[in-house]
């Protein structure tokens, strides 16, 4: 799978992420599913957050999409 459609893939599975990081491009983006602590320092770099900073937003919102997931019913 080309890296422009992989990325795209995993966005497209987290729909608010655009939302909640609105400078994310998924062409550019290293994908927080497969390499977390890349994608927190790409995070910090596009958004002017410390590592700190983007590491405690990912958590955040990675908390908030497991509960709506569970809202939903759908599978982790």
């Amino acid at each position: 799978m080309p890296v422009q459609t992989a990325a795209a893939s995993w966005i497209d599975r987290m729909p608010r992420i655009k939302q909640r990081f609105p400078h994310l491009k998924a062409s550019n983006a290293p994908s927080l599913v497969d390499d977390r602590e890349r994608f927190v320092a790409y995070l910090a770099r596009t958004h002017h957050l410390t590592l700190n900073e983007a590491r405690e937003e990912v958590d955040d919102f990675l908390y908030i999409e497991s509960l709506l997931r569970e809202l939903d019913g759908r599978p982790h």
